[in-house]
């Protein structure tokens, strides 16, 4: 038995399947690293973090499945697989199904206390451990202790029993113990008046040999696995622990067979709005990693050091995962750091989806690195105030560098674009109204189970990361179902007005045909009016009178925070990274994407362009006539105010305009020349006006060429 590459026609189907859904799903989805996939032999993907419940394996066996054929099988919750839809798609797919204790956890009888001198020592009130519990359950308190569990070693009465380890709370790092937390919210109950104690659940232990013995056989002939090694999915900044599953099947494997030499391939998978629709999202692939040898001996000894081999490869697992990740302790640095992004990154930059991710995961890095420093602390306020700021009069950060005084264009400009979002608008609202009772039941039944999901687990904030998943499957649910019924409505049209036979026939099975690409036909035309709709704030404010003084602030702010962030990262990068080139604007030599780099050629009215803001109503990736007369008639591009493009990213691909990237680093090269080697005053402003008149060459050539 081979590799399944080209034996199950069911998991070739899927893929095609699939692969129409999320690119129907995401706007864009941009590779990064995938030379790193092995051809052939035995190797595991192992991704994190698990932000996106059913999209992340998608993603990522889509990915494998376009560069290398191979077919990825996903261990897949037991419970998940008994869902009709969910489980049949699973079983195509080829999923290994794994019983996870926690979907068998029952309430338990009583509550229960530690002892005062014996952390390890579990009391019951009204309890019956003896009928329960058994040696290696766990006993898992509530929401009020955090979740934490801890494995049963004996059973000494109805209300005593012993546990193995302190209890830890589930989302920790590993090492801290909440047994001050319980004693704590036990004590704070008794001084309540109320006698009792924590309310807990049993978990029983799980036997998963059989699941083990079919991993090692798949990868003993050469087969390739997918896990998130973190469980369940969840919508954290930051990892969660890792599970040892993926530790024991890598080691155990080749404890079990000595030529079974397998691969690990870490992959990241990174979402802007993962649970919007028509999002944006990068999986990023990450270095192979060989099992070292010396740990699979240890793995063979058992006992303590078979834990510590688990241990220690766990750890070289998640460090490679932290290399294709981005982590932030929290919501709120994660946000300041894309904001950082953002003012780094000037006007000549165009990066893809692929660099902003590189970028970010850098700067995130830095940040907590050095942020208890003051200058750092003080660049930190700031950068929040001119986020504030920007809030306030209602225009995005990319849109500041070229907002202007208000002049008749800008009029022209506004009144252009309200005719043209009126005109994307009408082509849109068919498809959107035909497709109105989708996307109500998408919303309204994602949010309930989200809750629901929310209520149940133990390390979701909000539970976002089950939206998309519910939206697309009440989507592939409904959708067909709606389509039926409006081919009956015409059906029925067709008899009441005496059509014939033939009419009846095809009239109702041409909508039933039509209505797909009708609806993603208005899904383009509305993305487009989208584009417009957002580009229409600054035009507005620009306009109103005594804003432009607030404007022209916002403006200076943001000059001054782009040379303080780029003289802080010149000064502090060195000290992190041994790649830091201070003659780049982007400080990172590695920092190109995986993809094609972009290939040259000149502006003309329908060139190549992918740029996220490009209105882009036929879906061929072109620059629409109308854009181009946005240009040309009011002397406005997409880099100007109210430029159509995305609120977070510009990105280019591999067929984007030719040579930004290089082109801003020969031009940035040019600047530091000549001045020993260091920075110029206003590095922001002279780059800024280098593509200022970079732009000007540009437009000149194309109406040359017209």
């Amino acid at each position: 038995m081979g590799d399944p590459k080209n034996s199950h026609f069911g998991y070739d189907v899927s893929m095609f399947f699939w692969k129409l859904i999320v690119n129907i799903f995401f706007r864009e989805i941009r590779p990064r690293g995938a030379f790193n996939i092995p051809s052939d032999g035995p190797v595991i993907f192992v991704g994190a973090p698990h932000a996106n419940q059913m999209l992340d394996p998608l993603l990522l066996s889509i990915h494998v499945y376009k560069e290398t054929g191979r077919h990825v099988q996903f261990l897949t919750a037991a419970k998940s697989l008994q869902r009709t839809f969910v489980g049949a798609f699973s079983r195509l797919m080829e999923s290994i199904p794994v019983v996870r204790a926690a979907d068998n956890a029952k309430a338990g009888i009583g509550t229960v206390y530690l002892s005062e001198t014996d952390s390890c020592l579990v009391f019951g009130i009204d309890t019956k451990f003896t009928q329960e519990f058994a040696p290696r359950m766990q006993i898992q308190l509530g929401k009020v202790a955090k979740y934490a569990a801890a494995e049963v070693i004996e059973v000494v009465s109805d209300t005593e029993l012993r546990i193995r380890q302190e209890f830890k709370v589930a989302n920790d790092s590993g090492n801290d113990t909440s047994t001050t937390l319980l004693r704590d919210k036990v004590a704070a109950l008794r001084s309540a008046g109320n006698e009792g104690g924590l309310e807990f659940k049993t978990v029983p232990y799980i036997n998963q040999q059989e699941m083990y013995r079919y991993v090692y056989d798949r990868l003993r002939h050469g087969g390739s696995l997918g896990i998130f090694p973190e469980g369940g999915s969840h919508d954290r900044t930051d990892l969660l622990p890792l599970k040892a599953g993926v530790s024991v099947m890598a080691l155990g494997a080749m404890a079990n067979d000595p030529a079974c030499r397998i691969k690990i391939v870490p992959v990241g998978l990174s979402y802007f709005h993962p649970h919007k629709f028509r999002s944006r999202a990068v999986v990023e692939f990450g270095s192979v990693m060989d099992v070292p040898m010396e740990l699979v001996e240890m793995y063979k000894q058992g006992g303590s050091q078979k834990r510590e081999a688990v241990s220690k490869f766990l750890d070289l697992i998640y460090d490679a995962l932290k290399t294709v990740t981005v982590r932030a302790p929290d919501y709120d640095t994660l946000m300041l750091v894309q904001a950082v992004r953002r003012l780094y990154k000037t006007p000549t930059q165009h990066l893809t989806l692929g660099q902003v991710v590189q970028l970010n995961r850098r700067l995130l890095n830095g940040y907590t690195h050095f942020k208890d420093e003051p200058r750092i602390q003080k660049l930190r306020t700031d950068v929040l105030k001119y986020n504030r700021s920007l809030r306030d009069l209602g225009i995005r950060d990319h849109q500041v560098p070229r907002v202007q005084k208000a002049t008749w264009k800008i009029l022209g400009l506004l009144l252009y674009r309200i005719g043209l979002l009126v005109f994307w608008t009408v082509f849109a609202m068919p498809g959107t109204i035909l497709n109105g009772p989708v996307f109500i039941l998408a919303s309204i039944i994602s949010k309930r189970k989200a809750k629901a999901d929310l209520a149940a687990s133990t390390v979701k904030i909000t539970g976002r990361d089950v939206l998309a998943t519910w939206k697309g499957l009440i989507a592939l649910g409904v959708a067909p179902l709606l389509y039926l019924f409006y081919a009956f409505l015409v059906a029925l049209l067709a008899i009441r007005v005496d059509a014939s036979f033939k009419w009846r026939t095809l009239a109702p099975l041409s909508v039933f045909v039509a209505l797909p690409f009708t609806s993603f036909a208005a899904l383009k035309f509305g993305e487009a009016g989208m584009d417009v709709l957002k580009s229409l704030g600054p035009l507005i404010t620009a306009l109103i009178p005594g804003q432009q003084r607030s404007l022209d602030k916002l403006r200076a702010t943001r000059e001054k925070l782009s040379n303080e962030l780029m003289e802080v990262i010149q000064e502090l990068a060195p000290r992190l990274y041994d790649d830091f080139d201070p003659v780049r604007v982007n400080y990172m030599r590695t920092m190109p994407s995986a993809s094609t780099p972009p290939s040259a050629g000149t502006s003309s009215l329908w060139r190549r362009k992918t740029n996220v803001g490009a209105v882009d109503a036929q879906g061929l990736g072109l620059v629409h006539p109308m854009t181009w007369l946005d240009e040309r008639l009011f002397g406005w591009s997409e880099y100007t105010t109210g430029g159509l493009q995305e609120d977070e990213v510009r990105a280019d691909d591999e067929d984007g305009d030719a040579g930004d990237y290089e082109d801003v680093v020969s031009k940035y090269d040019e600047l530091v020349k000549g001045n020993d080697g260091g920075l110029r005053t206003n590095l922001y402003t002279e780059l800024r006006q280098r593509r200022l008149d970079s732009d000007a060459a540009i437009t000149h050539a194309g109406i040359m060429e017209l």
